[in-house]
């Protein structure tokens, strides 16, 4: 064999030893995927982004590359890391995890294509034009969590009627808090009952809260519908049952930690349609063309094991609602 053969046997065999990643990472479209919080309570999400791009014929480390961003509940990170993913030349932008995700995404490019998934309306918040005809580069896929914020308190009073006052706990830097608490107000009025708003964006807070109510004997605490809530819902089910507190979240996180009751929008169907519309874009679709995706199931969450920790009694109208009854 010719010295220049083996050269190339033996150069041909090394490039066959790398990773694909490490070997494809220029000839497969790479996503930017950022994300609110951090990778551990996001996983169950990701997992149905995944699902929605396999749905599509993609697979992670196969025929796409992903870059991964994460805020680590930092918000204020979001702008720059968006910004950086732009700045690599992704080849879609996905900014998950809600509206702060999205508005980021949204301020850090005008080219690259961005597929959103949040939990509030996309136009009232200056994310898209439309959800028909979102025009731009921007399009993705919206729940209904922030919209049903006020049946969290109808549901909380019907479980305790006797209850005249109820706490609201609101994130103050989420950009859908004003028009929850709106909505809250309107229910709280034509329920007569009264409402103590308290703000956090900071864990540490969280005992305090559950404290406080339980010392002023209010009725129970209705989250807004927030990610940074939604991610701790197991610290948030451990301080309701230590201070029995009866308390609702959008997320289904809640009562399966332990938590009494959730309603809001499907998140895994939520982030497996924006996984569906990044492979559908990445196939050559315009996300002009692509109207807004809206999850319209809205699921509820009851576990009974933790209401008969708070003592107290849901009716068989909560439950027969319920989509999930965990005893």
């Amino acid at each position: 064999m010719r010295r220049r053969d083996a050269l190339v046997l033996v150069c041909g065999a090394a490039a066959s030893a790398l990773p694909f990643r490490v070997r494809s990472q220029q000839s497969v479209p790479v996503i930017g995927y950022l994300a609110p919080e951090s990778p551990e309570p996001f996983a169950s999400r990701l997992k149905a982004f995944h699902d929605g791009l396999a749905e599509s014929g993609f697979v992670e480390g196969r025929n796409i590359a992903i870059e991964y961003r994460w805020a680590e509940d930092q918000y204020n990170r979001l702008p720059a890391l968006a910004a950086d993913l732009v700045s690599r030349k992704v080849a879609v932008l996905v900014a998950t995890g809600g509206a702060p995700s999205a508005l980021a995404a949204k301020t850090a490019t005008t080219t690259t294509t961005v597929v959103f998934e949040m939990g509030g309306d996309p136009v009232a918040l200056g994310v898209v034009d439309s959800l028909s005809r979102p025009g731009g580069n921007l399009t993705g896929v919206s729940s209904l969590s922030v919209e049903v914020s006020r049946k969290r308190l109808e549901f909380m009073h019907e479980l305790l009627p006797a209850a005249r006052e109820f706490t609201v706990v609101a994130n103050p830097t989420s950009p859908t808090t004003d028009s929850q608490l709106r909505n809250l107000r309107a229910a709280a009025e034509a329920l007569k009952v009264r409402l103590y708003i308290l703000t956090t964006n900071d864990e540490r807070e969280f005992e305090t809260i559950f404290a406080s109510v339980a010392q002023q004997k209010v009725g129970g605490i209705v989250f807004t519908s927030d990610p940074y809530f939604a991610f701790r819902s197991q610290r948030l089910a451990t301080l309701a049952l230590r201070y029995v507190v009866p308390a609702v979240t959008q997320s289904r996180d809640f009562p399966v930690a332990g938590g009494l009751m959730s309603y809001g929008g499907d998140f895994t169907e939520s982030h497996r349609r924006a996984g569906i519309y990044t492979g559908r874009i990445l196939k050559g679709e315009k996300p002009a063309d692509l109207p807004v995706h809206l999850v319209t199931k809205v699921e509820m969450f009851v576990n009974l094991k933790a209401a008969a920790a708070l003592g107290v009694t849901v009716p068989p109208s909560l439950i027969s609602s319920a989509d999930v009854v965990i005893e």
